[in-house]
């Protein structure tokens, strides 16, 4: 900005966007100058430089207002996580049900973790069908992203929120 733009020759747009061509760095400080506007360099790397007429101040307040909006804008997805056992009750599973219920209509993604310890490494098909029942359970809320695979000891099926 300003002084400190070394490039000695540099293309000068207006402050409406008009081109005024390639000039010296002088001669487009004291244009800028003239019109009580800063110079700013926009493309460093451009052949010659680009530089441009603008309030900076002004320049600026509108790019962290255009920042803040597209951050208000974006929807934050967060995957929640219920763990299961092999072993989990129907009474206590119903109650895991209403939980992932309420995270999928929140928009949130769903982790279902089903850990086996010990002799339940012998009933891998008992948590594969469990983890099913709850796809199924939910299918008219969620669609199964990633389907139910063994990670070490544990078994992961991942749901996702249909869109609205």
């Amino acid at each position: 900005m300003n002084l400190a733009i070394e490039a000695p020759q540099v293309r000068l747009i207006g402050a409406e966007g008009e081109q005024l061509g390639v000039v010296s760095r002088e001669e487009a400080l004291a244009a800028a100058e003239r019109e009580g506007l800063d110079l700013v360099m926009m493309s460093a790397n451009a052949k010659p430089p680009v530089c441009k007429l603008l309030d900076y101040g002004k320049y600026k307040y509108e790019r962290s207002k255009k920042a803040s909006l597209a951050k208000k804008k974006q929807q934050v997805i967060q995957i929640k996580e219920i763990k299961l056992r092999a072993s989990t009750d129907q009474h206590d599973l119903e109650t895991k049900l209403k939980n992932i219920r309420k995270f999928l209509e929140s928009g949130n993604k769903v982790k279902l973790s089903l850990r086996f310890r010990g002799r339940e490494m012998a009933y891998i098909s008992r948590g594969a069908d469990m983890l099913k029942r709850v796809a199924e359970e939910v299918k008219d809320l969620a669609k199964v992203e990633k389907e139910p695979n063994m990670e070490g000891r544990q078994m992961l099926l991942i749901l996702a929120p249909l869109k609205r």
